[in-house]
């Protein structure tokens, strides 16, 4: 029991089923896809691919070639299986390293993209991995990010803590101004931007990103025991402060 509670919450919801493990879920990666146009040749690098899902998606849509890193163990081993699973073993390449320090060369890739990652850190570490990122785009390359954004800022203290109690990580979202300003910052320009609330935990978003019974698996299995208390604790913890949270698309290019 001690083990669930400390438990990260989006290891959590993954355990339950979720595919998707994104504040804004699929609506917010689709406007990320529109905004990449993706062509077969586009070289694409995914930045914390969890499951794989994502990158998953791109090769089967866009039918380009796309690496996807992450630190976690376990879940590169579930996203290896996943791309064996869906047959696209020669598309899409799972690797454990580090975003901060990125093992490829500079001017390597047409895209990057990274969803619900530069949340949990400081601002000082986003702006380090942002430049990372920076380095690795090709002049005109489009990195693609996608987080969590505070809506009030005055009242950051009092939700951050809460959700933070909730989720057992410890996730710094920033206003609107401010992760505009974090891009603009490391050097990209044409930064495009849409919010809005988010879908995470919501039974309808949910439904549009797991499809029905997906959805209804993930709400069996968090009504087992040992799983009840820390979902229940997540999802009333989201819905009180949702006039405080939205999720933050942004697509953001590297000058030529």
């Amino acid at each position: 029991m001690e083990n669930n509670k400390k438990e990260a919450g989006h290891k959590f919801l993954a355990r339950l089923g979720k595919t998707r493990l994104r504040p804004g879920g699929k609506k917010a990666t689709d406007w990320l896809f529109k905004q990449a146009e993706f062509t077969p040749q586009s070289q694409v690098l995914e930045i914390a691919c969890n499951m794989g899902t994502t990158s998953i998606e791109i090769a089967k849509r866009f039918n380009c070639h796309i690496i996807g890193i992450d630190m976690d163990k376990m879940a590169l081993e579930k996203a290896k299986q996943n791309v064996i699973k869906n047959n696209l073993s020669e598309s899409v390449d799972i690797k454990q390293a580090d975003a901060s320090k990125l093992p490829f060369a500079d001017n390597s890739f047409d895209i990057v993209i990274n969803e619900a990652m530069l949340t949990m850190y400081a601002n000082k570490a986003k702006a380090h991995l942002l430049k990372e990122y920076f380095r690795v785009l090709k002049p005109g390359g489009k990195l693609l990010t996608h987080d969590i954004m505070l809506l009030n800022p005055e009242h950051s203290q009092d939700v951050m803590e809460q959700i933070h109690h909730a989720i057992n990580v410890n996730a710094q979202p920033m206003s609107h101004n401010a992760w505009i300003n974090l891009f603009s910052s490391i050097g990209f320009s044409h930064i495009k931007s849409v919010h809005s609330p988010m879908t995470l935990m919501s039974p309808k978003g949910m439904i549009i990103d797991e499809g029905f019974f997906g959805a209804l698996k993930i709400v069996r299995n968090a009504l087992h025991k040992q799983n009840r208390p820390q979902f229940l604790k997540m999802f009333k913890t989201f819905r009180k402060n949702k006039k405080y949270l939205n999720y933050i698309a942004v697509c953001s290019v590297k000058p030529k």
